[in-house]
């Protein structure tokens, strides 16, 4: 137990030196019948790759959990109705899927603290082992800029879309997986080319 957990502190201390202009990431969203993971459950899930700055849109993946009992309001946010639903995927084979590309990408997440939330609990229940390398979170990443820059910080400064039209990126309509995906991926890069300012930027930097 030991020894693994030092091969974890080492290789993501060594990970944490490389640039991050080069990596290849997997960005994640979620979508949700609640905030709170103990009863609430994930209604869909998609993820798109970023690869030495290139978003693979032909690698991009969503898909509905079958599994899921109480969608709330989700056909109102999401549009995901019960017909959706019925022909959805179980949640334990999306995992596995996602999950599949874990040992060569960094995650991303818009809000890490609610979106991995909800996979680490999904993953212990559904018994699929999960070892990210790294969790990037671009909400942190403005709110840590934010802070640099001296800004006070509204209400709604850090929501995806505020964050994106900072950097002049087109409004996109949320509340849909896989476009909330492509459009914290588009952030993540405009994120990276802004702080860098043309020089390599360590991993380090984004935390």
């Amino acid at each position: 137990m030991v020894k693994r957990w030092l091969n974890r502190y080492f290789a993501r201390k060594q990970l944490l030196g490389e640039n991050a202009l080069t990596q290849r990431y997997l960005v994640i969203d979620l979508e949700l019948t609640g905030l709170d993971p103990k009863q609430h459950e994930i209604v869909s899930i998609a993820w798109v790759l970023i690869d030495n700055q290139c978003i693979k849109l032909s690698q991009a993946q969503h898909a509905i959990n079958k599994d899921v009992r109480h969608l709330e309001q989700s056909p109102v946010y999401h549009g995901i109705a019960q017909q959706d639903v019925a022909t959805g995927q179980n949640l334990t084979a999306i995992l596995a899927a996602l999950s599949s590309h874990f040992a060569d990408a960094i995650l991303v997440f818009h809000n890490a603290t609610l979106d991995w939330g909800f996979l680490k609990q999904a993953f212990q229940a559904k018994g699929v082992a999960a070892h990210p390398k790294l969790i990037l979170d671009t909400f942190h990443i403005e709110k840590k800029r934010l802070h640099q820059q001296g800004h006070e910080i509204g209400l709604d400064d850090l929501t995806l879309s505020a964050c994106r039209a900072r950097y002049g990126l087109p409004h996109y309509g949320c509340h849909h997986a896989l476009t909330d995906a492509m459009a914290t991926a588009e952030l993540l890069l405009a994120q990276c080319h802004q702080i860098s300012r043309g020089q390599q930027l360590k991993l380090a930097a984004l935390l």
